[in-house]
């Protein structure tokens, strides 16, 4: 029985660092300064995102880092995207009252030169801006 206990909770401990050492953290630069970033900060950040009471342009944010950005034209363009983060993957934010701010960093796929912009999460409404204009509605999982 003490072997079972002893198993459990090794497997839980591999299971946990295992995990927490998953968050994938990419160097980019801008302006000849380092920079890092994650496309995992403890919220469901991909998704689609949109002005508020329309359907279209969207914003597209998948799990790996890559999407779209769809002007107002409705042309769509490719991009790779992540949070700022520092280098061991640690989100850099500023929190507000029941927000968060955090720095949205994207590159277009036919372009080497990174563009930034704001990302909010608010907290008691339950919704994500990006861009200012963009959002999406989400459910936390991180409430206890």
């Amino acid at each position: 029985m003490k072997f079972l206990k002893l198993l459990f909770a090794f497997s839980l401990f591999f299971a946990v660092t295992t995990s927490h050492s998953q968050v994938h953290v990419d160097q980019i630069t801008h302006n000849s300064k380092e920079r890092y970033i994650t496309t995992t900060i403890g919220y469901p950040v991909p998704g689609t995102y949109a002005p508020l009471n329309q359907k279209q342009p969207i914003t597209v944010l998948n799990p790996d880092g890559t999407g779209f950005i769809q002007a107002e034209d409705l042309s769509k363009q490719k991009i790779n995207w992540g949070i700022e983060c520092t280098e061991e993957g640690v989100p850099v934010f500023k929190e507000g009252f029941n927000s968060a701010s955090y720095t949205f960093w994207y590159r277009p796929n036919d372009s080497e030169e990174w563009y930034y912009s704001q990302f909010s999460i608010h907290f008691a409404k339950k919704k994500m801006f990006l861009m200012g204009e963009r959002v999406k509605e989400y459910e936390d999982y991180n409430v206890q």
